[in-house]
C-alpha cells in the first residue's frame, strides 16, 4: 500500500512539474527580427544624401573655377561691345592648348602692376606684327584691318612693333581706352584667359570673340 502511494504521488509531481514546464515554454516570446526605426532610417538617407550634394558642388565649384573665371566689367573702355557692370564668362584653358588669335578679347593681368585688377582688351597685335595706327585706321603689317565692332574713330595713333611672346590690345572703346598704346605690350605669361560670354544682366547676353580683326602674317 505504501508503495502504491508513493508511486501515486511521484506520478502526481511528475504530471504537475511537465504541466509547470510547459506552461513556462509557452510563456516564451521570441522577438521578430529586428528592424530599422523608420525615423532613424530616415535620418541617415538625409544625411548621405546632404553628404552627396556638397561632395558633388565641391567637385563642380573646383572644377569651374579651375577652367574658367567670372569677371565683372569695371570701365567704358571696351564699349560698345562689353559695358560696365555687365558680368563675363572667362576660358582660362583655351590658350593651354592655343595661342590668341587677333580679334580675341582677352583678360590679363596689368603689365605695369599685375597685383591691379585684371584688364580686358581686344588683342589687335601678335608677335612679330608691325602695328600703325593713323588717319582713324589702323595697319597690322601694312594691312588694314576690319573692326566693324568700333562706333569712334582712333585718333591716338602711333607706330609699334610686337616682340616675341607679346601681344598689342586695344579697347574698343578707342579714345578712352588705356592699352598698348599707353603703357606697352601684354607678356603672354600675363593673360588670364579669352572672354567668352556676357551672362550678365540677361539681356545684354552675348558669345564674344567674333575675329572680326583680320590682318596679314607678319
Amino acid at each position: 500500500m505504501i508503495r502504491e502511494q508513493r508511486l501515486v504521488i511521484a506520478k502526481l509531481a511528475s504530471n504537475k512539474l511537465k504541466e509547470s514546464f510547459l506552461k513556462d515554454f509557452r510563456s516564451i516570446e521570441y522577438p521578430d527580427s529586428p528592424e530599422e526605426h523608420p525615423q532613424r532610417g530616415g535620418i541617415k538617407r538625409f544625411t548621405r544624401d546632404v553628404l552627396e550634394i556638397a561632395l558633388i558642388s565641391l567637385f563642380l565649384f573646383i572644377s569651374i573655377n579651375t577652367l574658367s573665371a567670372r569677371i565683372r566689367i569695371e570701365s567704358v573702355s571696351m564699349e560698345p561691345t562689353l559695358y560696365a557692370g555687365n558680368f563675363v564668362v572667362v576660358n582660362k584653358l583655351t590658350y593651354q592648348f592655343t595661342e590668341p588669335g587677333r580679334g580675341d578679347i582677352i583678360v590679363f593681368h596689368y603689365p605695369p602692376n599685375p597685383e591691379q585688377d585684371p584688364y580686358i582688351k581686344r588683342v589687335i597685335g601678335l608677335p612679330g606684327d608691325h602695328i600703325i595706327v593713323r588717319e582713324n585706321e589702323v595697319l597690322v603689317n601694312d594691312v588694314r584691318i576690319a573692326e566693324p565692332y568700333l562706333e569712334s574713330t582712333t585718333r591716338q595713333g602711333g607706330e609699334w612693333s610686337v616682340p616675341p611672346n607679346s601681344l598689342f590690345v586695344m579697347g574698343d572703346n578707342r579714345n578712352n581706352s588705356s592699352d598698348s598704346r599707353s603703357w606697352g605690350v601684354v607678356p603672354l605669361e600675363n593673360v588670364i584667359g579669352k572672354a567668352l560670354v556676357v551672362y550678365w544682366p540677361p539681356n545684354k547676353w552675348e558669345l564674344l570673340n567674333t575675329s572680326y580683326a583680320v590682318a596679314a602674317e607678319p
